[in-house]
């Protein structure tokens, strides 16, 4: 809920700010402009919530918390690529792909009620899908809008 609420908000004020600025509205830089807020307060959460956050990798997967601290900062990364126009391209299907692959962990991490900011197993669980699957889809095709499509 708070990526949505951080996503919202910035898309409103980057909006007001461009009108401010550029006397015009520009929607599609806004909504990367969100997207890069969104991306940087999502990537803190990789380091600040590394324990929890590595529960949500299947035990296969070797080196989890070096692989949870690559993602964050491959978030910080697309984030600024969304905002350098000669990188918004690749950046937007960067992210895309990056989307539809961490979906099996927020999977993973329903299933097992796994809690990532507390590091326990007392979340939610399934009933969480139901808000992170269309979330997640949201935010690929807000990506897809804003950076790709052109």
């Amino acid at each position: 809920m708070k990526p949505l609420i951080v996503l919202l908000l910035s898309f409103a004020i980057s909006i007001l700010a461009i009108k401010i600025i550029k006397k015009e509205y520009d929607f599609a830089l806004s909504a990367r402009i969100a997207m890069s807020v969104m991306l940087v307060f999502t990537a803190i959460g990789h380091f600040v919530f590394t324990k929890g956050m590595t529960m949500m990798i299947p035990d296969f997967i070797p080196f989890k918390e070096s692989f949870v601290h690559l993602t964050g900062v491959f978030e910080v990364l697309v984030a600024i690529g969304l905002l350098v126009p000669k990188f918004q391209y690749l950046s937007g299907w960067a992210l895309i792909i990056f989307l539809i692959l961490m979906l099996p962990a927020n999977i993973y991490a329903a299933v097992h009620k796994v809690n990532y900011q507390t590091g326990t197993f007392d979340g939610n669980g399934l009933a969480y899908l139901w808000f992170r699957v269309p979330l997640q889809i949201l935010f690929i095709a807000w990506t897809y809008i804003a950076s790709v499509r052109m």
